[in-house]
Order: C-alpha cells, then structure tokens, then sequence
C-alpha cells in the first residue's frame, strides 16, 4: 500500500471529473518529510501515478502537463 493512502485513487477521479489543477506532494522518502509527510507520494509512486493519470486524461479529452 502507497503510504499516501487514497492519493492515487482521488488524483484519478479528479482527472475524471475534469478538474482543473491538482498539487500532489511527493519526496525522495516522504516518512522524512519535515512537513505533510502522510500525503507525501515517493518518486516512483509519484511516476506511476503520473503514467496512469495521463490514460485518465485522454479518455475525457483533457491533457496533463
């Protein structure tokens, strides 16, 4: 399980219902993380989820950058 738990799932289903912006947290080792740490997405957690979103996106005619 992803220690930001939910954080992937919610992204998704932001990008779904065509939100405009999202500000996802992420670091190197978020259970360090001086601040937010419990929100906090790894760097490869963070890849994947920017990986899946961009299929999201495409099936609602949105575009991520």
């Amino acid at each position: 399980m992803s220690y930001a738990y939910g954080v992937p799932d919610l992204t998704r289903a932001c990008v779904a219902m065509g939100v405009d912006g999202l500000l996802i947290e992420s670091h190197p080792n978020p259970k360090v993380a001086k601040s937010d740490a419990a929100q906090q997405l790894n760097l490869d957690e963070f890849r994947s989820l920017y990986r899946s979103v961009q299929s999201v996106a495409g099936a609602v005619r949105r575009r991520v950058v």
